[in-house]
């Protein structure tokens, strides 16, 4: 990556923190404290501008807490004017090439809260007519991080730039269940055999094969959802530990509410500062659900996979879109690409939650300072999650068609339809002519037939394929 996204004339000014001095860039909105951490981590390649769901959290999160301490007369109004409007700038999406910081960091994420209150209180200096870096007038930390701690603006930022993240993957996963749908219906009237075990069962429709594929989707959705409303208990006002040491009274209870009407979100204030300020529960909750999720993907993949083998030698009920040769050796082959990478997109997303679980556990005394590496992970799931979706949907769903013949050859011939005959001659003989049938390779039709347990009349109402993909009572 350039070593920044904005254009530099070569001219810096100087800043100063507890380690010394640094020339910082004139044209950077950021300061020293951001530059430190370019300079320590270089980790991930995942910088915070390439996030701008973070940086409008931190739009949100900063100006929810100047109005607060407006409010509680801590702040002159030219102050709280220019930062608000700074804020405004960061929600809005502006400034994001001021954020270059890795999303991977020691520090419990200090430096990406540092990040925001130096972007912030140099576009309010500019705004007021000021030069970057004067912070007499507006400072990083007695302005922009007034009444705050890294251990609540952090998360908090962190947990409102997932729960954007999580609003998209969740229209993204609502478009892929309106495609399951559409097959459920397309296919509604397509007999196949279903399978236990791999092994021939009882016939059901096409249809309810995609049926079901939808409503797993629709299940793991609401679960996802309500996983995702713990992002909306805040911290804000426990500062260093969840005392609120450095907070005013009430700014705790101000600073929710303003966040509450900017955000539009249902927020609400934790009940334990101090419980929740080393808590990652809402990380661990949702990358479970996130988990659980692509198990369940993952599974509606393999049996695409299945249904689509072949084509000559699997079973070949369904046809995948064909998307790109298969093999650099064998002339013809079509693999099913699309299901494949969506595979390996669940695995990714089952060891991510594996870190998030050992990095929640590593919290100690008031404090989990692993959160980067939880937030990097969730990111990561999410975003692969959205867009597999999305890519599951276009590329494989909606172009799926169905072999019918093949679908009802393979009922005609199935030992397993003398499941349906149970009801009426009983177990005993279904067992009898199910092993004549394999051992022979005989119909199960005929041999019912041949030993006169029903009439062919008979037979044909029960096996009806009408009367078998659902509770029926035939009247013989």
């Amino acid at each position: 990556m350039e070593r920044y996204k904005f254009q530099t004339s070569g001219k810096t000014r100087s800043e100063h923190d507890l380690l010394g001095d640094k020339e910082v860039p004139m044209e950077a909105l950021f300061g020293v404290q951001t530059l430190r951490c370019i300079e320590n981590f270089n980790i991930s390649n995942c910088h915070m501008c390439d996030y701008p769901e973070f940086i409008k959290a931190f739009g949100i999160v900063k100006k929810g807490a100047i109005l607060a301490n407006h409010k509680l007369g801590l702040v002159s109004d030219d102050i709280k004017d220019a930062i608000v409007k700074a804020c405004d700038e960061l929600i809005e999406g502006k400034h994001t090439e001021h954020f270059p910081i890795d999303m991977m960091q020691g520090g419990a994420g200090t430096s990406a809260n540092m990040n925001a209150n130096e972007v912030i209180a140099n576009r309010a200096l500019e705004i007021m007519g000021k030069e970057h870096g004067d912070y007499k007038v507006i400072h990083p930390n007695d302005h922009v991080n007034m009444a705050q701690s890294t251990n609540d603006a952090y998360p908090v930022a962190m947990h409102f730039g997932v729960y954007m993240m999580h609003q998209d993957a969740m229209a993204a996963l609502n478009r892929l269940i309106k495609a399951f749908e559409a097959k459920r219906d397309e296919f509604a009237n397509i007999i196949k055999m279903g399978r236990t075990q791999l092994q021939d069962a009882v016939p059901m429709t096409m249809g309810q094969s995609f049926g079901a594929f939808a409503d797993a989707m629709k299940n793991e959705s609401r679960k996802l959802d309500r996983a995702a409303q713990e992002f909306l208990v805040i911290n804000m006002g426990a500062t260093a530990i969840g005392t609120g040491i450095t907070a005013e009274p009430g700014y705790a209870e101000a600073c929710t509410e303003f966040i509450r009407e900017i955000s539009k979100w249902n927020v609400t204030m934790a009940e334990n500062f101090i419980e929740a300020t080393h808590d990652t529960s809402c990380f661990t909750g949702y990358s479970a659900a996130l988990k659980q999720l692509a198990i369940r993907l993952s599974k509606i993949c393999n049996d695409l996979r299945l249904m689509g083998s072949g084509p000559r030698t699997g079973l070949h009920e369904i046809n995948l879109p064909p998307k790109q040769p298969g093999s650099s050796i064998m002339p013809g082959k079509v693999n099913p690409v699309i299901p494949e990478v969506v595979n390996q997109v669940c695995f990714k997303v089952i060891g991510n939650d594996t870190t998030i679980s050992i990095a929640s556990e590593a919290a100690q005394l008031e404090l989990n300072v692993m959160e980067p590496v939880m937030v990097q992970s969730i990111v990561e799931s999410t975003q692969w999650l959205t867009r597999a979706f999305d890519t599951l949907r276009v590329e494989c769903i909606e172009g799926i068609t169905v072999n019918a013949d093949i679908c009802m050859n393979m009922v005609k011939n199935s030992i397993g339809i003398v499941t349906a005959l149970k009801p009426y001659i009983g177990y005993s003989k279904c067992s009898e002519v199910a092993k004549e049938a394999l051992a022979t390779g005989g119909s199960v039709y005929q041999l019912v037939l041949d030993k006169g347990y029903l009439t062919k009349e008979q037979l044909d109402k029960i096996l009806d394929p009408k009367h078998m993909i659902k509770p029926t009572v035939v009247e013989l």
